[in-house]
Protein backbone atom coordinates (compact mmCIF):
# COMPACT_ATOMS: atom_id res chain seq x y z
CA UNK A 1 0.00 0.00 0.00
CA UNK A 2 1.39 3.40 -0.92
CA UNK A 3 1.85 6.16 1.64
CA UNK A 4 -0.97 8.14 0.00
CA UNK A 5 -3.38 5.18 0.18
CA UNK A 6 -2.44 4.55 3.82
CA UNK A 7 -3.04 8.22 4.63
CA UNK A 8 -6.45 8.08 2.90
CA UNK A 9 -7.42 5.03 5.00
CA UNK A 10 -6.31 6.75 8.19
CA UNK A 11 -8.26 9.93 7.36
CA UNK A 12 -11.40 7.90 6.54
CA UNK A 13 -11.12 5.99 9.81
CA UNK A 14 -10.67 9.22 11.78
CA UNK A 15 -13.65 10.88 10.10
CA UNK A 16 -15.97 7.91 10.67
CA UNK A 17 -14.86 7.17 14.23
CA UNK A 18 -17.49 7.99 16.88
CA UNK A 19 -17.09 8.26 20.62
CA UNK A 20 -19.58 6.80 23.08
CA UNK A 21 -19.95 7.78 26.73
CA UNK A 22 -22.33 6.12 29.18
CA UNK A 23 -23.66 8.01 32.20
CA UNK A 24 -25.89 7.05 35.11
CA UNK A 25 -28.56 9.40 36.39
CA UNK A 26 -31.57 9.50 38.67
CA UNK A 27 -34.16 10.38 36.01
CA UNK A 28 -37.30 8.54 37.17
CA UNK A 29 -40.04 8.81 34.54
CA UNK A 30 -41.01 9.58 30.94
CA UNK A 31 -41.68 13.29 31.61
CA UNK A 32 -38.20 13.80 33.10
CA UNK A 33 -36.73 11.76 30.24
CA UNK A 34 -38.34 14.01 27.64
CA UNK A 35 -37.23 17.18 29.47
CA UNK A 36 -33.58 16.16 29.76
CA UNK A 37 -33.37 14.77 26.20
CA UNK A 38 -35.01 17.88 24.72
CA UNK A 39 -32.54 20.11 26.57
CA UNK A 40 -29.49 18.05 25.59
CA UNK A 41 -30.57 17.97 21.93
CA UNK A 42 -30.96 21.77 21.85
CA UNK A 43 -27.56 22.36 23.45
CA UNK A 44 -25.74 19.54 21.58
CA UNK A 45 -27.58 18.91 18.29
CA UNK A 46 -24.56 17.11 16.83
CA UNK A 47 -24.73 14.35 19.46
CA UNK A 48 -26.98 11.29 19.47
CA UNK A 49 -28.39 11.04 22.98
CA UNK A 50 -30.64 8.30 24.36
CA UNK A 51 -31.91 7.58 27.84
CA UNK A 52 -33.02 4.20 29.15
CA UNK A 53 -35.28 4.01 32.19
CA UNK A 54 -34.34 0.79 33.93
CA UNK A 55 -33.04 0.33 37.48
CA UNK A 56 -35.19 2.93 39.23
CA UNK A 57 -36.40 0.88 42.22
CA UNK A 58 -33.16 1.25 44.23
CA UNK A 59 -31.67 4.54 45.38
CA UNK A 60 -29.03 6.26 43.23
CA UNK A 61 -26.34 5.21 42.20
CA UNK A 62 -27.28 1.53 42.39
CA UNK A 63 -30.75 2.38 41.12
CA UNK A 64 -30.24 4.47 38.02
CA UNK A 65 -31.12 5.21 34.47
CA UNK A 66 -28.63 5.27 31.59
CA UNK A 67 -27.80 8.19 29.32
CA UNK A 68 -25.92 7.08 26.20
CA UNK A 69 -24.14 9.79 24.21
CA UNK A 70 -22.57 9.21 20.78
CA UNK A 71 -20.67 11.71 18.65
CA UNK A 72 -17.39 12.86 17.21
CA UNK A 73 -16.47 14.82 20.35
CA UNK A 74 -18.10 14.38 23.72
CA UNK A 75 -17.37 16.65 26.65
CA UNK A 76 -18.30 14.33 29.51
CA UNK A 77 -17.85 17.01 32.16
CA UNK A 78 -20.28 19.27 30.27
CA UNK A 79 -22.92 16.49 30.08
CA UNK A 80 -22.62 15.86 33.83
CA UNK A 81 -22.81 19.58 34.63
CA UNK A 82 -25.85 20.15 32.38
CA UNK A 83 -27.75 17.27 34.00
CA UNK A 84 -26.88 18.59 37.46
CA UNK A 85 -28.06 22.09 36.49
CA UNK A 86 -31.39 20.51 35.54
CA UNK A 87 -31.58 18.98 39.04
CA UNK A 88 -30.49 15.41 38.31
CA UNK A 89 -27.62 13.34 39.64
CA UNK A 90 -25.30 12.31 36.82
CA UNK A 91 -21.97 10.50 36.71
CA UNK A 92 -19.92 8.59 34.17
CA UNK A 93 -20.77 4.89 34.49
CA UNK A 94 -18.09 3.03 36.40
CA UNK A 95 -17.58 -0.69 36.85
CA UNK A 96 -19.18 -1.29 40.23
CA UNK A 97 -21.07 -4.04 42.02
CA UNK A 98 -24.06 -2.77 43.99
CA UNK A 99 -25.59 -4.71 46.86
Amino acid sequence: MTSLALLACLVTFTINKKMTEIFITNVQNEVQTKNILDFFKIVNPELKITLDLNETENSYPCGHTIIRVEGDKINAKSIVNMAKRLGYNCDILEDKICK
